[in-house]
């Protein structure tokens, strides 16, 4: 009996480890992580999470560098008080990663309030640092 338990609990640790957290996993974490900063304006996450050749380009058409995009949420132009991925797909290879999702952000800037469903595409890299995003690109989509 000791040993029929003892296979099953090396068959379970096995297991959990062959499904733990993949490159998918990290990804939807780095995500998570990424939107719960932003609307926290935890700017110090956010230096971690951006990376230095940041580009940023919004659904309106503006590009921004990560300095330019920091500034602006440090200036009170851009703030966000929600956001929610309701579909995300990813693709890893190697130290890269794209997810691409349907999302929804609400918040206000320049032109006022907002509440935008959109299609989301972010690219990830993973340096020494772990996951860091390097390009932003929102397009605006009907409701």
């Amino acid at each position: 009996m000791k040993r029929i338990c003892l296979i099953l609990l090396f068959a379970l640790a096995g297991s959990a480890y062959a499904f733990g957290a993949g490159p998918d996993d990290e990804i939807l974490a780095a995500e998570k992580r990424w939107a719960k900063a932003v609307i926290a304006l935890d700017f110090a996450a956010l230096e971690k999470i951006y990376h230095d050749g940041l580009i940023y380009a919004h659904s309106t058409g503006t590009i921004e560098t990560k300095g330019e995009y920091l500034a602006k949420l440090r200036s009170g132009k851009q703030k966000y008080t929600a956001i929610e991925h309701h579909k995300t797909t990813i693709r890893t290879q190697d130290d890269a990663a794209v997810a691409h999702s349907i999302a929804t952000m609400k918040g206000t800037n320049t032109a006022g309030p907002f509440d935008n469903k959109l299609m989301m595409i972010h690219t990830w890299f993973k340096g020494n640092g772990g996951w860091q995003l390097v390009a932003h690109q929102t397009t605006q989509i009907a409701k």
